[in-house]
């Protein structure tokens, strides 16, 4: 089942960048691309330009993530993982990127897809104080609480 697309304004900050687009039918992030050659040294974090700018609707936020493959292959990541992109900024999407391997340098080149994009709906949330919160099964348990470390 085909979801209604969602219309997003984006602007080429520089004429030359590729747009960004889902690799496969289904995805549910955007291809960013590096609008520089950068060389990352181990565990050393830059922001890295993209060369573009979008208008997200007022309701939505985008989500900037780490590609799986650049991970697993060069460990590289996000410092801020998802980085936020609100609603109404405007300015150049950069990805906070970080190389996570202590050893080997990453080099980046211009056009290489760096990140994605993953724009969400983001409702307006009314925060309203109680004295008691319900009770659930989790309760207060938190970090190793299934019994998965």
């Amino acid at each position: 089942m085909a979801s209604e697309r969602l219309r997003v304004p984006i602007k080429r900050l520089d004429p030359a960048v590729e747009l960004p687009a889902y690799a496969y039918p289904g995805d549910a992030g955007l291809d960013l691309r590096a609008n520089e050659a950068v060389t990352l040294w181990p565990l050393e974090r830059r922001l890295i330009g993209t060369g573009l700018a979008v208008a997200i609707p007022e309701g939505y936020a985008g989500f900037v993530q780490p590609r799986s493959g650049m991970a697993l292959k060069k460990g590289l990541s996000m410092a801020n993982t998802p980085g936020l992109v609100d609603s109404h900024y405007r300015g150049e999407l950069k990805v906070c990127a970080v190389n996570l391997d202590a050893e080997m340098p990453i080099s980046i080149e211009r056009g290489e897809r760096i990140a994605q994009l993953v724009i969400l709906p983001t409702p307006l949330v009314e925060l309203v104080e109680m004295p008691e919160l319900d009770d659930t099964e989790r309760g207060a348990s938190g970090f190793g609480s299934s019994g998965v470390v």
